[in-house]
């Protein structure tokens, strides 16, 4: 019978052989050498939260627009004719300073308030009055070149309509309200559209402003809704619609500067930052400010960059290459609002170009933050007064033509004869009203007034009384 020891001892040598076996079968880290006790590990790098300086482009980005500029700025012919002062004769008293002659062969065709026009009555009783040129010994009509020229129906009720239109009614609204036929109605606009296009081009430019806020709404247009396309392509225009009415708004007196309609895409920004441009003052470079769309970036600094000669690094070598850089005095912030299941998550702040410290002081002066708030509230007007891009209607255009010229008129109706609530000024003193009402505080303004551009609220009726010269006009001595 076998021992309890030697049970003991040979438990104890195969353990034993275990642990040798252990030890040759375990991985050794530093096989030769002593083990050493290990390193603690370094804390992570924390990376710097400060905006890096922008690199510059080595090309300045291309602009459709510029390319064309040339063909959107008529010139006169020459130099201006002498001026025509009448000596003889009672003193004129219907003003024709508004008026050019439109005749060709004319040396005073184009010429607004030359002294060249005298009144000459209403030929056989018609509402408009008659023009007479003294230089080429010509007539036309005071409507020659406007909406109203040829039509047969009343102005009032021409102006009324389009005033419809302006309000955001439909066309086939219009068409039942004044009993007309819809085709009428919508050759009017496109005669409006034209008119309001040119009236908006001689009349808005050289504004200054220190701030500008610039969006884009989506437009569904009818062929959209129709059933024209898959429900799959349907969900990809709503994401990447090629319809998107696009806006650029001065928040401090309201002028809408641009408005257009097109694809989400860099050309289109490129597009709508040359109307911006070109319809600021020479040298104004406000603070931009927009949403998260980055075509944005490259649009401002194609339009308000330079190039620059870096400086060399070494003192042997080819030198560096010069840099298209944004200006000195540009500033760009973005607002990047994070959406989750039709909610607002998150609102970041992004200076683009420029610093936080600069931004801020140009906001400081009227006591903003970091916002896109007044163009976003623009976009809610436009939905309630042009009738195409308003939300569950059957208003809806056919083609961007259509929402183009509805958007035109708009922007002369806001700009010129559409007062703004919050541009009012008090009156030194109030003035008494005609009824038994309280008097007049407030002088109402409109924000083509607030921009400096003009001294009173347009009618609609001026407007479209208002004959747009070929060429911009010197300024009158």
């Amino acid at each position: 019978m076998v021992s309890h020891l030697f049970f003991y001892q040979l438990m104890f040598l195969g353990l034993l052989w275990l642990c040798v076996m252990l030890h040759y079968a375990w991985p050794n880290e530093c096989p030769g050498e002593e083990q050493r006790p290990s390193k603690p590990l370094p804390p992570p790098r924390q990376r710097s939260r400060d905006p890096k300086p922008f690199p510059g482009l080595t090309r300045k980005p291309p602009c459709a627009a510029c390319a064309q500029a040339h063909a959107y700025a008529p010139q006169p012919p020459g130099c201006p004719p002498p001026r025509i002062v009448p000596t003889r004769g009672r003193p004129r008293q219907v003003d024709t300073s508004r008026h050019f002659c439109p005749h060709p062969d004319c040396p005073y065709r184009g010429w607004v308030g030359w002294g060249n026009l005298s009144a000459n009555g209403h030929p056989s009783g018609g509402p408009w009055r008659q023009l007479h040129c003294t230089a080429c010994d010509g007539y036309f009509l005071e409507t020659h070149g406007t909406l109203f020229h040829g039509k047969r129906v009343t102005p009032d009720l021409l102006v009324w309509a389009v005033g419809a239109l302006a309000e955001g009614l439909g066309i086939r609204a219009v068409a039942r309200v004044f009993e007309v036929d819809p085709n009428t109605v919508l050759l009017w606009l496109v005669e409006v559209a034209d008119q309001a296009t040119a009236f908006s081009r001689y009349c808005l430019h050289d504004v200054r402003v220190t701030q500008v806020q610039l969006d884009e709404l989506f437009a569904l247009l009818r062929a959209v809704q129709a059933g024209e396309v898959s429900e799959a392509e349907a969900i990809t225009r709503l994401s990447h619609s090629p319809h998107w009415v696009w806006g650029a708004i001065d928040p401090v007196t309201k002028v809408l500067l641009a408005i257009d309609v097109g694809e989400r895409t860099l050309a289109m920004a490129q597009r709508v930052v040359h109307q911006v441009a070109k319809v600021l003052a020479p040298g104004c470079v406000p603070l931009f400010l927009t949403d998260g769309f980055k075509a944005y970036t490259t649009a401002l600094l194609t339009h308000y960059g330079q190039w620059v000669q870096p400086a060399r690094r070494q003192a042997t070598g080819a030198a560096p290459k010069p840099r298209w850089m944004p200006l000195p005095g540009l500033l760009y912030a973005q607002v990047v609002k994070t959406v989750r299941r039709r909610h607002l998550v998150q609102v970041k702040h992004r200076v683009v170009f420029g610093t936080l410290e600069r931004v801020k002081h140009v906001l400081a002066a009227c006591g903003w933050q970091i916002n896109t708030a007044f163009v976003e509230r623009l976009n809610l007007t436009i939905r309630q007064h042009v009738a195409a891009v308003g939300r569950r209607v059957t208003t809806l255009c056919k083609h961007e033509a259509g929402l183009r010229q509805q958007l035109m008129l708009y922007q002369v109706y806001y700009n010129f004869c559409l007062p703004h609530a919050s541009l009012r000024q008090p009156l030194p003193q109030p003035l008494p009203t005609h009824g038994t009402g309280s008097a007049k505080c407030w002088q109402a303004q409109t924000p083509a007034m607030a921009a400096g551009l003009t001294d009173h609220v347009w009618t609609l009726r001026e407007v479209l009384l208002f004959r747009v010269p070929p060429w911009p006009q010197p300024a009158q001595v």
